[in-house]
């Protein structure tokens, strides 16, 4: 049911709460990228404490003057339950616990040179991830993602000039031709 919702989300068939969350997702990052995280989480609360305290006084009022006694107007949603249950807990750490420790050893044979070639490409990448980090703020770089159908072309045309360099590059120099795997 809700991969169903999440499916419908991103197949627009709902145009106005696709249209909703894609939004507030957008303007979430825009206001990263101004703002520091702590204000922006700060600023979202005092938003919604300005609407549910507006609220509350209004249904107070209302109920005032009408001499109603409806009760607290988010009665319902205090007496539900909300509580992470276990087992998807320790599911998704298990998930998360495994892949950190791939990563971990991805980056020790790459630091540690287990092999040349991979090492040498790795310091590559990040010297290229310095000019990027220099030109972007890494909020900038996942509003950019957002739009990767654009952007997924033009990367598979550069990861090909990178191969057929890297390619030519073992081919000349001794020592640097891949051990087969």
């Amino acid at each position: 049911r809700d991969r169903r919702r999440l499916v419908d989300l991103l197949y627009w068939r709902d145009v106005k709460t696709t249209g909703v969350v894609f939004g507030a997702g957008l303007l979430l990052l825009l206001s990263l990228t101004v703002c520091s995280i702590v204000s922006v989480c700060s600023y979202i609360g005092l938003a919604l404490l300005s609407v549910t305290i507006c609220f509350r006084i209004y249904k107070g009022i209302l109920q005032a003057i009408q001499k109603s006694d409806e009760g607290h107007p988010f009665k319902q949603y205090l007496d539900q339950e909300v509580a992470l249950p276990e087992d998807m807990v320790h599911k998704y750490s298990d998930l998360a616990l495994a892949k950190i420790n791939k990563t971990i050893g991805e980056l020790r044979r790459l630091f540690l040179v287990e092999d040349l070639v991979d090492s040498i490409k790795f310091a590559v990448l990040m010297w290229i991830l310095t000019y990027v980090g220099s030109l972007f703020n890494g909020l900038t770089l996942i509003i950019l993602g957002e739009e990767h159908a654009q952007i997924d072309h033009y990367v598979a045309l550069v990861n090909n000039q990178v191969k057929d360099v890297v390619g030519k590059i073992q081919a000349k120099v001794p020592g640097m031709k891949r051990k087969a795997e």
